[in-house]
């Protein structure tokens, strides 16, 4: 009787050992797994547009980011070597640890092939723009029966074939298809952003820059990049307006001016 309590006994022990073991196990594995992918943690990704690459990398590094280098475009006025661009953009949410990649101003110009852009939507053709080095323009919005479809695509002023070879940095504006029944969308609140993020944001909102106006604060061409828009014609009512609707923005250095 003695002989099989004290086996009982064992077995008991052994299981309640082998369940510890097995708790501390998965316990541990959890833990790692949420240290490695920060399990419910998000960083706002700063604006490095304009700045140097090793600016760029401090203020990434300060949010607990990275950034990589991965294509180069020319921009004339702009400094060499300052971001012109970054993926994602500026004020997403993301991980901890994650690589922005970052488009900068190479030190001289290099030709591209112009894509063709005709039949693809707005959102790709911006895409594809911006894959090439290219700028995108002027929206013209004419009726059609798809709306945001690209119908022409035009290079000072004139139409440009596909394969045409171009500098990079060369404004390309597009002819868009617009129906009456999707014809609306709405102005965003450009408050507090850098120029070339304030065109990206009318842009993905299929709106157009009508005029860009600098405070006296703003003497250089680096100046201009790092002016905050502070004022906007017509402002964010959350009414919505008219695809191809011109926004026109004011910007200034001084980040408090226009603030409530």
């Amino acid at each position: 009787m003695a002989a099989k309590k004290s086996s009982l006994n064992w077995i008991i022990k052994n299981l309640v050992w082998g369940a510890l073991f097995v708790f501390i196990i998965v316990g541990a594995a959890s833990l790692f797994l949420s240290i490695r992918t920060r399990h419910g943690k998000e960083v706002t990704v700063p604006d490095m547009t304009s700045q140097t690459v090793s600016d760029a990398s401090s203020a990434a590094a300060a949010a607990g980011l990275r950034v990589q280098v991965i294509d180069s475009v020319y921009m004339k006025r702009m400094a060499r070597g300052a971001v012109v661009s970054q993926l994602p953009k500026p004020g997403a949410k993301v991980k901890p640890g994650r690589k922005i990649s970052l488009t900068i101003n190479s030190l001289v110009p290099k030709k591209v092939t112009m894509p063709n852009l005709v039949h693809v939507s707005l959102r790709q053709a911006k895409a594809e723009l911006l894959a090439k080095g290219l700028v995108l323009g002027k929206l013209n919005y004419v009726s059609d029966i798809a709306t945001n479809n690209v119908l022409e695509q035009h290079y000072k002023g004139r139409r440009v074939e596909p394969g045409r070879q171009l500098y990079t940095g060369s404004v390309i504006d597009l002819v868009i298809g617009l129906n009456g029944a999707d014809a609306m969308t709405y102005v965003p609140n450009l408050h507090g952003y850098k120029y070339l993020r304030a065109v990206d944001a009318l842009h993905d909102n299929s709106l157009n820059v009508s005029g860009v106006f600098f405070d006296k604060s703003v003497r250089t061409y680096s100046d201009s990049l790092n002016a905050v828009v502070y004022s906007q014609r017509p402002s964010a009512t959350g009414y919505p307006t008219v695809m191809g609707t011109g926004v026109t923005i004011y910007l200034s250095l001084d980040g408090t001016k226009g603030a409530d």
